[in-house]
């Protein structure tokens, strides 16, 4: 990963060398249609989630600051309608885009054909399949979070007892990253068992479903970790109109119904990424390129999770811990 690191970093200082040449670094030179340009687009899965809400609002926020227009949209994870949001862009000749995308492999051509035009993408939440397509990729630090997560989730389940892993959508790069990082922790347990393990999709409703047939097949089942805190709330909906509120749940996020929750004694834990804080860094970094053809850091960039339980939900607000 540090070799990456520098190797993406040494590619963007090349492309604050060549401002000349739009289409190949990405920078807007005087041809490009994205010269002078002081929208920010900033692109994001439905804020009907309060992550990608709290993502838009920060984003939109610090691009205000710093003397930006914006205009703000929502994929809905659909590869196709991405594409046309990007399209907008293009025709809009936005200076950059902020992107938490609607695929790894799915995004990369509209990605590809933003930078082509000239106009930078800085990625947020979630990576692509592929470096030197966007400037940025800039997400939380999903293997030391979902370690954190699989660690208290054992504690909690006292290192034994059967479980049940509910997993983000297969297409996804988050949810095979976490899933890997809580079994980085859980199968060192020989006394804990997985009993079942199904994609619900990030979805809550989805999970509330996959939770109900789970509890048929497994009714003495001890724990349920997920790869997120929606669909963690689905699976305690689940459990609570089941009375089996004593069955454990951890999630992922740090979403304020699941801080709500553990506060209630409901979900026992989740893992905070700093939805804000990616942002605004997505969101500077997009200002420093725009004025000086380099964002002056590495493409691949990566921020820590924190561990989110009873004894500190109590100072979370906005995705982010206060003192």
């Amino acid at each position: 990963m540090a070799a990456l690191a520098a190797v993406a970093l040494l590619a963007l200082t090349g492309c604050g060398s060549s401002k000349g040449d739009s289409s190949a670094s990405g920078a807007p030179s005087s041809s490009s249609g994205a010269a002078g340009s002081k929208l920010i687009v900033i692109i994001t899965p439905s804020p009907d989630n309060v992550f990608f809400k709290a993502e838009q609002d920060a984003a939109a926020a610090e691009a205000k600051k710093l003397g930006y227009e914006t205009l703000v949209l929502s994929h809905d994870d659909d590869p196709t309608k991405q594409s046309q949001e990007i399209d907008t862009a293009i025709s809009r000749k936005a200076a950059a885009i902020i992107l938490d995308n609607a695929g790894a492999d799915a995004s990369v051509a509209a990605i590809q054909k933003a930078k082509d035009a000239g106009i930078p993408s800085f990625l947020i939440d979630r990576e692509i399949n592929k470096t030197g397509v966007a400037v940025a990729q800039i997400v939380a630090n999903n293997a030391q979070g979902a370690a954190l997560g699989g660690q208290e989730f054992a504690k909690l389940m006292n290192n034994s007892g059967k479980y049940a892993e509910l997993t983000g959508k297969p297409t996804d790069t988050n949810a095979g990253v976490r899933s890997q990082g809580y079994h980085s922790i859980l199968d060192q347990y020989s006394g804990m068992k997985m009993v079942a393990q199904q994609a619900a999709n990030w979805d809550q409703t989805t999970a509330l479903n996959i939770t109900q047939t789970i509890l048929q097949a497994h009714p003495d089942i001890k724990g349920i970790i997920a790869g997120n805190d929606t669909m963690a709330l689905g699976a305690y909906a689940a459990l609570k109109a089941a009375e089996k509120t004593d069955v454990i749940v951890v999630g992922f996020d740090g979403s304020p119904d699941v801080v709500d929750s553990i506060l209630k004694d409901g979900v026992k834990a989740t893992v905070l990424q700093p939805a804000s804080q990616i942002a605004q860094m997505a969101v500077d970094q997009a200002d420093k390129y725009i004025k000086t053809g380099s964002a002056g850091q590495p493409e691949k960039q990566s921020v820590d999770c924190v561990l989110v339980n009873k004894d500190n939900a109590g100072k979370v607000k906005d995705f982010a811990i206060g003192s």
